[in-house]
C-alpha cells in the first residue's frame, strides 16, 4: 500500500487516507464540530491541554482547535450504518 491510496468502506462515508503509513479518519463538518466542542468542553472544566499552547491563547475553543488540528485530541467518532 503506497501513500495516498483512498478506501471506501461498504456504502457509508468512511474514508481512510494513507499517507507515509498513517491511517488518518477524514470527519465530516458536524464530527469535527462535535469532537472540538466536547475537547473545549474538557479544558474549561480544568482539563490539562495535550499541546503545548502559546501564550496568546487563552479560550478553550483555540485550544481544541488547535489541538484537532495538530491530531492530539484522543476522542474518537462511532458510526453507525446508514439506515439505523
Amino acid at each position: 500500500m503506497g501513500k495516498g491510496n483512498l478506501f471506501k468502506c461498504s456504502s457509508y462515508l468512511v474514508v481512510l487516507l494513507i499517507y507515509y503509513g498513517r491511517i488518518k479518519l477524514i470527519y465530516t463538518r458536524y464530527e469535527k464540530a462535535r469532537i472540538i466542542g466536547a475537547r473545549a468542553l474538557q479544558i474549561s472544566m480544568g482539563a490539562p491541554s495535550l499541546i503545548k499552547v502559546p501564550k496568546e491563547l487563552i479560550e478553550p475553543i483555540d485550544i481544541a482547535m488547535l489541538e484537532f488540528k495538530e491530531d492530539a485530541i484522543p476522542i474518537t467518532v462511532k458510526r453507525g450504518s446508514k439506515g439505523h
